[in-house]
């Protein structure tokens, strides 16, 4: 009985350590809060312990325990205490807010969000790998892992998540379940939650679930690192911590200031390392060590010194990283000395701002511990991961040390909840697959992204089981089943997408906004297509030729293909007049000539007349239609000046138009003067418009606003991203290039935009 009680009282102690008397008098108050409901009771299915008959309060409590050696909080210690009472007890579960505020309700509901993203995804993970498809299991795998971050709301419910891993393979171990359940658990573990651990810097959880899921995956290669190792592994940090003490002794007595801290290499990273170099253990020799920080470069090597005058040095094993840096920037100073008992030691030195580049830089570990998903992460996370580090890292060092700690506390906890990976989101398909999408998204985003048919042949969807609107933004964790119609074809005209789904609100994605041009643009080419065929055929039947060979017609009218006659004829760039010349033997050449052919000069007067709607005036012609040049665009005030064509009028070009200069050289007697009238109101010129930028999320956004604001209608839309850089071309339409100039002024003041210019 004594020892019972003895042991009870030792658990509380180890619950609130670290914390003042009011935070730890909360945390055994949320104890003996769940006791009463937790009684009796076993993990729920679908949690951690599955299929277990595992006591809850046992497991909550190892949760915490867990949490509290890693120095958390007090509401992180009583959210793990808590998040299994909506399983157990839904109505006691509602008095946690008023019993414990809203963070720690909070926290709980965001704990178990994570634990529902296992239940979903479980199954998956298993399937891919028992399918044996690596590669797709890898990228499944590495926005798992983005999705876990994003998904809490507060990132302390991840530090939960992670620390409920660890008392679910510490049961496992307690009681020898060496079964395919704890093997499912512990490949589970070493593809998902040691990364992110990692990730995080959080390495007491990473060891521990590391060596954990090493037992159960390979034993015998456990067994034998163990008993190779001939110590117990509080022995070996023992061993350090005595190290550490004299060194520390002996810089003291040279006036120098260093922080020092190290730990024993545990039994998966031996097993690691021995496989990965293919050594003996004997070659081995960081199983023991520690690392040294300093102010400066000097003082580096001089406790390099110190520490070879305490014990000799092996010299094949130092390595100056400080001279030589590695390539990705890494410095350090790394030696390899015998201790007094004979065994090798490890001592890293470096200056503060050298660790904290290897820590949160390109050079942080887990970078090159995961060079295999290297792919997947890009620079924003990356940025994001080390600011979480940072956090960390800060709330253990800093935190517990300072003046007014309770400020420091809360304002450790605010930036932590707001440090969440915002800029993708990761939604699942009702097979439980992962689908990362960018922030925003809609479910056309989440069709297309699926395969382009299934983007064509949507008609609704679902989100979690209920019908929404196309349109709705998804959020993270959501279930996403897509509603398709049966046959979709773009050359039989079926139904497809719907053009709505190019205005604002209904894509995030420019992938899916391209995909839905591309259809549209496959229908208007058929219609071309379709267009120029009838009247080939139309001219045929009335020059009583319709049997002759189409693809000779069109290699003799210079068109390598047929279809590319009708989409020449379909677009009125191809004379019908030509045609009927080819058919009677004609030169077609000769045809063309005439057709161009200079309007003669006695048909011209010295009136002046208006231009259909342009507001170009033109010297020459009476009642001439003109039409503004795609290849230049003109608008006022820009200076003009006409070309003139047979049966579409005078094509108004910009004088500084090199088409138009081209044509000028080749016939100068077509030229005509031209001037800007006085258009209608309504009146709009398109114009083309060329923006270089940094690409980010919600640029073409940013830059479509700043056309509605100032009113401008865009009617085309082009963009193109590559290495970072986008290039964006639209075409607008504008009243007056004073109206285009402020809205490029304006672009121009758009964050990442380079450069913003009229075509």
């Amino acid at each position: 009985m004594v020892s019972t009680v003895s042991a009870q009282s030792d658990a509380q102690a180890l619950l609130r350590s670290d914390l003042n008397e009011s935070d730890g008098d909360r945390v055994l108050d949320a104890l003996a809060f769940v006791k009463p409901y937790y009684e009796g009771s076993t993990v729920s299915a679908g949690q951690d312990a599955f299929e277990s008959d595992q006591d809850v309060l046992e497991f909550s409590q190892c949760v915490a325990t867990v949490l509290a050696q890693v120095e958390t909080d007090a509401d992180t210690r009583i959210a793990a205490l808590l998040f299994e009472l909506p399983a157990i007890d839904p109505a006691a579960a509602k008095k946690i807010e008023e019993r414990f505020g809203k963070e720690v309700h909070d926290l709980v509901n965001g704990v178990r969000q994570l634990m529902r993203l296992h239940e979903q995804t479980f199954v998956q993970h298993e399937a891919l790998r028992s399918k044996n498809a690596a590669q797709e299991a890898a990228a499944q795998l590495e926005v798992l892992r983005k999705m876990l971050l994003a998904m809490a709301v507060d990132m302390r419910a991840v530090l939960v998540r992670l620390a409920t891993r660890v008392a679910t393979l510490r049961y496992f171990a307690d009681r020898k379940l060496q079964n395919e359940r704890s093997r499912q658990y512990a490949r589970e573990t070493f593809d998902l939650y040691t990364p992110l651990a990692n990730r995080l810097g959080i390495w007491q959880l990473k060891w521990e679930l590391e060596d954990l899921s090493f037992r159960f995956l390979e034993p015998e290669a456990y067994r034998r690192i163990a008993s190779l190792l001939e110590e117990k592994r509080v022995e070996r940090e023992a061993f350090v911590a005595d190290a550490i003490k004299r060194l520390q002794s002996e810089m003291a007595a040279a006036g120098i200031k260093a922080e020092v801290f190290g730990r024993p290499k545990h039994i998966f990273s031996i097993w690691n390392k021995l496989r990965g170099k293919e050594i003996e253990f004997s070659d081995l020799y960081d199983v023991r060590a520690f690392r040294v920080i300093v102010e400066d470069v000097k003082t580096c090597y001089t406790v390099l010194g110190i520490v070879h005058n305490i014990w000799p040095p092996i010299p094949e094993e130092f390595d100056d990283y400080i001279s030589r840096p590695k390539p990705n920037g890494y410095q350090s100073l790394h030696t390899i000395v015998i201790a007094e008992d004979g065994r090798p030691l490890e001592v890293q030195i470096r200056t503060n701002d050298m660790h904290e580049f290897a820590e949160y830089g390109v050079a942080a570990h887990w970078r090159y511990k995961e060079a295999g998903n290297s792919n997947f992460s890009g620079q924003k996370y990356d940025e994001k991961i080390a600011w979480l580090r940072q956090l960390l890292a800060w709330k253990s060092e800093v935190v517990d040390t300072v003046v007014g700690q309770e400020d420091v506390h809360r304002d450790w906890v605010e930036k932590l909840k707001s440090a969440t990976l915002d800029d993708r989101i990761y939604v699942l398909t009702p097979q439980a697959r992962v689908i990362e999408l960018p922030n925003g998204a809609t479910p056309i985003d989440f069709a297309y992204h699926l395969h382009s048919d299934i983007g064509h042949r949507c008609r609704g969807a679902r989100v979690d089981g209920v019908l929404v609107p196309l349109n709705t933004q998804l959020k993270n964790g959501q279930t996403v089943e897509i509603i398709t119609a049966k046959g979709v074809n773009a050359v039989a005209g079926a139904v497809g997408p719907s053009r709505d789904w190019l205005s604002p609100g209904y894509a995030a994605s420019s992938r899916t906004r391209a995909k839905v041009r591309a259809w549209f643009n496959a229908i208007d080419m058929q219609e071309t297509l379709a267009n120029g065929r009838a009247l080939i055929e139309k001219t045929l039947q009335r020059e009583g030729k319709t049997a002759i060979n189409l693809e000779e017609l069109a290699h003799t009218l210079g068109f390598s293909k047929l279809d590319d006659l009708f989409l020449a004829v379909g677009k009125d760039e191809f004379s019908l007049r030509t045609v009927e010349h080819a058919l009677h033997g004609e030169n077609p050449d000769a045809a063309r000539q005439e057709e161009d052919a200079v309007i003669p000069r006695k048909s011209r007067s010295s009136s002046v007349v208006h231009g259909a709607k342009s507001g170009v005036l033109v010297v020459g012609t009476d009642g001439l239609l003109t039409q503004l040049a795609r290849c230049c665009k003109p608008a006022p005030p820009d200076e003009i000046v006409g070309f003139i064509t047979r049966g579409k009028g005078v094509s108004i070009h910009r004088a500084d138009c090199k088409n138009f200069a081209e044509m000028q050289s080749r016939a100068p007697e077509r030229v005509i003067q031209t001037a800007w009238g006085s258009p209608e109101a309504t009146t709009v010129y398109p114009v083309d418009i060329f923006v270089l930028a940094s690409d980010r999320q919600g640029l073409l956004r940013d830059i479509s606003d700043i056309f509605l604001r100032e009113k401008i209608n865009v009617i085309g839309v082009s963009t193109q991203s590559a290495k970072g850089t986008a290039r964006m071309a639209f075409t607008a339409e504008i009243g007056s290039t004073a109206q285009l100039n402020k809205a490029l002024n304006v672009i121009s003041e758009v964050s990442g935009v380079i450069e913003a210019k009229r075509h």
